[in-house]
């Protein structure tokens, strides 16, 4: 069974590594374990590259017979990632994909004989974990006890051509956009019941890069 390290910024992307994808990816034998970025008593927080990056090196020497991958939100990404800023002419898929490939290139020089070619997989949330959620506005209100805020959970969807498009401006990142229609979200517990209603395939159908993560995990043979 293929064990996958995930490296998560905080508790409500430990979650759902945990919870909907664990579900998931079981059947399909691989395990996935998720890790808070940084080390006892300075868990989470700040995702500057010299924090992710000793991180997966660490995961990558410790457990050589398992991959490590990455769930980071690209939206306040850290300073120092490999590849930024990525050029302004691409488009938001073109850049997350244009670091995580710097960002790869960078962990298999460093360790050439742990095997990262093969074993690491970086992957950057577009723009944020909070954009899966719009990919079932309905499911989405209801999942949080507020149907009635379904059109504007779909207004906000309907203003992008995917989930994944919702903007990274300090005010209208995804977040803050479901902090403006519901004031009361609870990050972790509501983004886990949005999670668990909306379901993972629905998000795979609206958000093609978290579809294409999604499809190299699911893929994985044993290391």
């Amino acid at each position: 069974m293929p064990r996958v390290y995930v490296i998560v910024e905080g508790p409500t992307e430990e979650s759902f590594i945990s919870g909907p994808l664990a579900e998931v990816l079981g059947p399909l034998h691989t395990y996935v374990i998720p890790i808070i970025l940084g080390v006892p008593g300075h868990k989470g927080g700040r995702t500057s590259y010299a924090r992710v990056g000793k991180d997966v090196l660490r995961q990558l020497k410790q457990h050589r017979g398992s991959y490590c991958t990455t769930m980071i939100d690209y939206y306040g990404l850290g300073r120092g990632f490999p590849g930024t800023p990525a050029p302004a002419d691409f488009t938001n898929a073109q850049k997350v994909a244009h670091i995580e490939r710097a960002v790869k290139a960078d962990i298999c020089r460093k360790i050439p004989d742990f095997r990262p070619d093969v074993r690491f997989i970086p992957y950057l949330s577009l723009h944020e974990y909070e954009s899966l959620l719009f990919s079932d506005p309905k499911a989405f209100a209801e999942s949080i006890g507020q149907p009635r805020l379904a059109a504007q959970f779909q207004e906000v969807r309907d203003a992008f051509q995917t989930p994944e498009d919702i903007n990274d401006d300090p005010r209208t990142a995804p977040s803050k956009r479901v902090f403006e229609v519901y004031a009361a979200y609870r990050k972790v517990i509501d983004g886990t019941l949005a999670a668990n209603r909306i379901g993972i395939q629905r998000m795979r159908q609206e958000c093609n890069h978290f579809r294409q993560w999604l499809e190299l995990l699911e893929a994985l043979p044993e290391p």
